[in-house]
């Protein structure tokens, strides 16, 4: 028999007021503000680049035809991918197991 209404909101009430639901959310809260300021920065940067530095942008890497701009843009890509691998990791390693058991916990 599936739970009542009734008893959902007791459940996610004793959740929200246990302590280590709160410790959960503000340290998921620090990590993703954390890796969204270093996207911020590191997009920012490259932008401001772009539209100040022109002629660094321009240099060919190597005597070659691609230029700093394209390696720096590619590098960017790049670390946005593996900054959310990093969240995804943490997430589904760290932040799923914590929950899981203040679920089992609270659900007891």
């Amino acid at each position: 028999m599936p739970p009542s209404p009734q008893s959902d909101g007791a459940l996610e009430a004793r959740i929200a007021a246990d302590p280590r639901y709160a410790a959960l959310v503000r340290d998921r809260q620090r990590f993703s503000w954390t890796l969204t300021a270093i996207t911020v920065v590191v997009y920012s940067s490259f932008i401001s680049l772009i539209a100040f530095d022109k002629p660094l942008m321009a240099q060919p890497i190597g005597g070659g035809t691609i230029s700093l701009a394209v390696v720096l843009g590619a590098a960017m890509l790049i670390g946005t991918v593996a900054i959310c691998a990093v969240y995804v990791r943490r997430a589904n390693g760290e932040y799923d197991a914590r929950l899981a058991e203040l679920l089992a916990s609270v659900a007891a």
